[in-house]
């Protein structure tokens, strides 16, 4: 499109435009990323494949209704995702909440020992962090552990700086993202009930039925969250109660009833929380942009390219939700007369008070 009005300029050239000197970019991209997890009373998560060096990679997505950001990395795993929490924090915090991450995790009691201490332990970074830990003779070859007790400091340091105060973590029930004040989407709970394959008419009945159930149930919360009434709350449980006790007779029915009725506290969440969305359909959304890049261009060659898809992708869904104009947003950051007012930073209106 350049060279056909008259510019001539190289492929290798406007890639080196496109993904490097992005250090402002990057610094606002992570200062929204914090700013949305200290003040948001809600986010939503979710992933997808990706390409980077010609290997398979994974892009996290996490966004809230102010901000959304990106982060691709070579595993999907919950420490991966607990780094990406951190918003930039590199250190890792023993402290009480530490402590209680190794506790609910199932550690040996002689480890959780070692590691309690009276006052918070701060390590600079993972190395001192690993110091540490042989300082007190902890086998950190143990791989399974050691991956334990990354988590556990990494939960540690994000509450110790603030994030993820009482924000509620909305995900489609993928095991990495279920940390904190945790929240199932159900349409990927009903999507469980379509994947079932009954052989039997009357088992393609009590699909149909319990699926129409669930519906009902869904659309009666949904209605309730546009005008939140307390004293319904007990008879909305009673009812959930009633549908997952159910048994069909139908085994591999029962046996997904019984499976969600055991995430019953994470799929009535809303009724704690009810500002909170039912799905993670937001997520998905933002995702699409995405996912439509990959399938035209395929992956990216460079950590340059990958952090400049991510970072510019994330800020320009983070205008589209503060209703700026992306385009404003980057003539300001670049210092251009483009004829509109000047944007403020991004982080200072994603943290404003609900």
């Amino acid at each position: 499109m350049l060279n056909s009005i008259g510019i001539e300029i190289s492929k290798r050239q406007v890639l080196r435009l496109l993904t490097t000197h992005l250090d402002p970019f990057i610094i606002e991209d992570s200062a929204v990323l914090h700013a949305g997890l200290v003040s948001t009373p809600f986010i939503t998560v979710d992933d997808t494949g990706a390409r980077h060096i010609r290997r398979n990679a994974y892009t996290t997505q996490i966004g809230g209704e102010r901000f959304s950001i990106f982060r691709t990395s070579f595993s999907k795993s919950r420490l991966n995702f607990l780094s990406i929490l951190k918003a930039g924090h590199q250190d890792y915090i023993l402290n009480e909440e530490a402590i209680n991450w190794l506790r609910t995790q199932g550690a040996e009691q002689a480890i959780v020992e070692k590691l309690t201490t009276r006052s918070t332990t701060i390590f600079a970074d993972q190395v001192a962090f690993l110091e540490y830990l042989t300082g007190r003779s902890i086998d950190i070859f143990d791989r399974q552990l050691l991956r334990l007790l990354l988590e556990a400091s990494s939960w540690g340091a994000i509450r110790h700086h603030g994030l993820l105060g009482s924000t509620v973590i909305v995900s489609d029930d993928a095991g990495q993202f279920r940390v904190g004040n945790h929240a199932l989407c159900w349409i990927h709970c009903e999507r469980l009930l379509q994947k079932l394959m009954p052989a039997k008419r009357r088992e393609v009945r009590c699909v149909e039925l319990i699926r129409d159930l669930v519906w009902r149930f869904y659309k009666a919360l949904k209605v309730w969250k546009q005008n939140v009434v307390p004293q319904a709350i007990p008879a909305f449980r009673r009812r959930f109660d009633r549908i997952f006790i159910l048994r069909t007779g139908y085994d591999a029915l029962d046996k997904l009833l019984v499976r969600l009725y055991r995430r019953r506290r994470e799929l009535l969440k809303v009724l704690e929380h009810p500002d909170i969305p039912l799905h993670t359909n937001a997520s998905e959304n933002d995702l699409r942009t995405f996912v439509t890049k990959r399938k035209i261009s395929g992956g990216t060659m460079s950590l340059d390219g990958r952090i400049a898809r991510d970072v510019m992708l994330g800020l320009l869904k983070t205008c589209q939700k503060l209703g700026i104009s992306s385009y404003t947003y980057l003539g300001d950051r670049l210092d251009l007369d483009v004829g509109g007012s000047k944007v403020p930073p991004l982080a200072e209106l994603v943290g404003r008070p609900f």
